[in-house]
């Protein structure tokens, strides 16, 4: 019988546990994703939330009745899905991971061979399709809340026994740890680190032990950094909150350890740790804007002339420093899946995005929250300069509004009306994504959310604060008119 699963968006699988996602709907998806890519080995692994685990397993005794044999990592961040999938001889893997969405939420992450994406259009919505009318053995139960999962007697997280003929065969457990942290460091030159203070905060997510393999691995070598680690745990129950320092009330909790330890750098992950967020020595977040550019340069100093990718919302800085050191900036359109392709299309370095996501081309052009503070440790070091000195004339020379987001009933009329009020100005306007409007002193890039029901607004002048705070108020009045 067809079953609507609602819970597969643009780019991945999101939905509200119980109602949306449950080892039913899971296991639907493990089958449908073996039979669509005709997969013999799929990797999967899943974050700290309670639920992660059993809805893994679910998962991966449909990709087993499906045919497909599962390596099962264990509890790993989605990069660590990503690596695996390019490292080992898979398939394919799947993430469980509901990032920094509320506790009563999960989902799943989807690669293919060679740790290529999966999105809406390339093969997610035939996996749904094909989820949507296949059997499960499962109760379509909606018993799976924020910290109980009822995964029925076929599957369940404590002893792991799977129905079906042979597979039990079909199931190995497999770390990939050391391979992964060996990969990581290989971005920078661990003799060039200087005595180094980092303040470190997993936020209760999944980037612990990524930090403590690294620490394990710095101390033989002798490697001069400390960490000093804040909410570093992994805890389901996410004692200091949902872990999502893109929310300014986050933030907090490093910048004040920066400050009361007189660290270097402060580093902050989301729950799944494929965003990396940064501050600098006074306990400053640091707008992944100009993380973007930094890292730009840090790859063209060794590999001048590269290509790099970045999104519309906020360019000039990013274009500046590319083409001051000999790189060409190519702009895409916002969002990962845009991004890896758009990467890999023009065999691009590295790319960035301003929501710090930042993709590297040896790394399979996926995204990764590890590798940019390990450039950002190098980079200081070498320099011999504090990070606040790496950005400040970045930051005066292009101020940033940051990303605003509005509730509004019809984006598209929001769009005509700004479009309107200054069209008699003759700006320079592009629609890679949303509306980007450029005159002589500032843009702006006006947009709909991919995952949200949200209007998305960033400003940026050339050098001109107050002008960016004017034309913010400006655009903000046309809002909410």
């Amino acid at each position: 019988m067809s079953q609507n699963i609602s819970c597969f968006k643009a780019y991945d699988i999101r939905g509200k546990l119980g109602e949306e996602l449950n080892p039913d709907v899971a296991y639907r998806i493990g089958y449908a994703y073996a039979k669509n890519l005709n997969a013999r080995r799929v990797v999967v692994g899943g974050d700290i939330r309670h639920t992660s685990e059993p809805l893994k397993l679910a998962l991966a005794q449909g990709l087993m009745d499906a045919g497909a044999e599962v390596i099962d990592i264990g509890m790993v961040g989605t990069e660590e899905i990503y690596f695996a999938s390019f490292y080992l001889d898979v398939d394919g893997g799947i993430e469980v991971t509901a990032s920094h969405n509320p506790m009563d939420y999960n989902g799943m992450k989807l690669v293919g061979r060679g740790a290529l994406p999966i999105s809406g259009d390339s093969g997610l919505n035939e996996i749904r399709d094909l989820a949507e009318r296949i059997d499960s053995p499962f109760n379509t139960s909606k018993a799976v809340v924020s910290d109980k999962v009822n995964t029925s007697a076929t599957i369940t997280s404590e002893n792991t026994v799977f129905s079906g003929t042979n597979n039990a065969n079909k199931y190995k457990q497999q770390s990939i740890l050391q391979p992964y942290v060996e990969h990581l460091l290989s971005y920078i030159d661990l003799a060039k680190l200087k005595p180094l203070k980092l303040v470190v905060n997993a936020g209760n997510g999944a980037a612990g032990h990524v930090i403590d393999a690294i620490e394990q691995y710095f101390k033989p070598a002798n490697v001069p950094v400390e960490f000093i680690k804040v909410h570093h745990e992994a805890d389901g129950n996410f004692p200091n909150g949902i872990p999502n320092p893109l929310l300014p009330e986050n933030r907090a909790a490093t910048a004040d350890a920066v400050i009361a330890n007189k660290a270097d750098i402060g580093i902050a992950w989301d729950g799944d740790f494929d965003r990396c967020f940064l501050f600098d020595e006074n306990g400053r977040f640091i707008e992944g804007y100009y993380i973007v550019g930094l890292l730009a340069e840090a790859f063209l100093l060794k590999s001048p002339g590269e290509k790099i990718i970045h999104d519309p919302r906020l360019t000039w800085n990013t274009i500046d420093q590319v083409e001051a050191a000999g790189g060409k900036p190519i702009q895409s359109k916002t969002g990962h899946a845009f991004i890896k392709e758009r990467m890999r299309l023009e065999n691009a370095i590295y790319g960035g995005e301003m929501s710090a996501h930042h993709y590297f081309r040896d790394f399979a052009y996926c995204d990764s929250g590890m590798i940019p503070w390990l450039l950002v440790a190098e980079l200081i070091s070498v320099a011999g300069k504090p990070l606040s000195e790496l950005v400040n004339e970045r930051m005066a020379k292009y101020p940033c509004s940051g990303e605003i987001n509005y509730r509004v009933a019809d984006v598209n009329v929001i769009l005509d009306k700004i479009l309107q009020h200054f069209s008699a100005e003759n700006p320079l306007i592009d629609k890679t994504d949303g509306i980007s409007l450029e005159f002589d002193r500032w843009r702006f890039n006006l947009r709909s959310s991919n995952t949200e029901p949200l209007l998305r607004l960033n400003v940026e002048t050339r050098a001109d604060e107050a002008l960016m705070k004017a034309k913010v108020a400006e655009i903000e009045q046309i809002i909410h008119s």
